[in-house]
């Protein structure tokens, strides 16, 4: 639709020339006043020349907040979705493995992929033909500030007020425990875990809880600034109330792995969370990933958590 209309305007400029440059001018003026631009996380501004009908969405976040801005998607990712509506669209891989072939197919007008993970795949994504809009999820701040953005996007600035009107509402309903709880918030797979820091949406949404993250200092990851590595020393002088952990993979397997390695140093065994058995893992679809306008689901998730201690 864009390049048909660009093609439009340009033939009717042709042909007002010869009606004088008052008309010539009224073309143009209207053409610019038929288009808006947004601009993404990654401060790239997009245009469009009217509202996306034809949306693809690389993440279960991403689709959630479309729908609950009453649009939907064709694309989805492969990912198990909890939003019912979208589970018979068409699966096109994920932020980690972008299937173009099935992209392609689909023809989509706008593509939502992530700012870290999608940026290299941009070029690719626009020789599809469509726009591409980078966003992410390191904080409950932006993930209300996605749900703006594709309110603008999609001409939906009332519904998206009111749906970020909503959430806060409910997080401020949140009750927090009464005493400070120290809470090990741990991301990874058998063999390979980390610390998530304050930085982070799962560690923003443990303050959210209010639980005290024991790796608020940490110093973070180059590659992931979001996460550190696990330091067993400084985890057993902390002495936290709850190990939780985080995983995209088979929840069983990872505590299990985890627990092993902790089994490696008898250290472990003196902190107050393996003393009473709060070694727990999260559920993925709220913590293993942006899970969208669910965030309040997350957090409340926690802070009933946090109050067993």
């Amino acid at each position: 639709m864009r390049k048909w209309l660009g093609a439009f305007l340009l033939g009717t400029s042709i042909s007002l020339v010869g009606c004088g440059v008052q008309d010539t001018e009224h073309a143009v003026s209207s053409s610019v006043e038929s288009s808006y631009t947004i601009e993404d996380f990654a401060g790239r501004e997009i245009g469009f020349v009217e509202e996306p009908t034809k949306i693809a969405a690389l993440s279960n976040g991403d689709v959630d907040i479309i729908y609950s801005l009453g649009e939907k998607v064709v694309g989805r990712p492969n990912a198990d979705t909890w939003i019912k509506e979208a589970e018979g669209e068409q699966q096109i891989g994920s932020t980690h493995e972008v299937n173009l072939e099935r992209i392609a197919l689909l023809k989509p007008d706008v593509i939502l992929a992530n700012r870290t993970l999608n940026e290299k795949d941009v070029p690719s994504l626009e020789s599809l033909g469509a726009e591409v809009i980078l966003t992410e999820a390191n904080s409950i701040e932006d993930i209300m500030n996605q749900i703006s953005l594709y309110g603008s996007m999609l001409d939906k600035e009332e519904e998206a007020k009111s749906v970020r009107s909503d959430l806060e509402t409910t997080l401020k309903e949140v009750e927090q425990p009464s005493t400070a709880v120290r809470v090990l918030l741990v991301y990874g797979a058998p063999g390979t875990y980390m610390a998530a820091l304050p930085n982070s949406l799962s560690g923003d949404i443990l303050t959210y809880a209010g639980g005290e993250n024991i790796a608020a200092d940490y110093q973070a990851l180059e590659s992931f600034p979001q996460y550190a590595q696990i330091n067993t020393e400084r985890i057993i002088e902390a002495n936290p109330d709850f190990v939780m952990l985080m995983t995209h993979g088979n929840p069983e397997e990872v505590r299990d792995g985890f627990i092993k390695e902790m089994q490696q140093n008898a250290a472990w065994n003196s902190i107050e969370a393996v003393k009473n058995g709060r070694i727990e893992v999260l559920p993925a679809d709220l913590f293993g990933t942006n899970p969208g306008t669910r965030v309040v689901e997350a957090v409340s998730f926690l802070s009933e958590k946090l109050k067993v201690k």
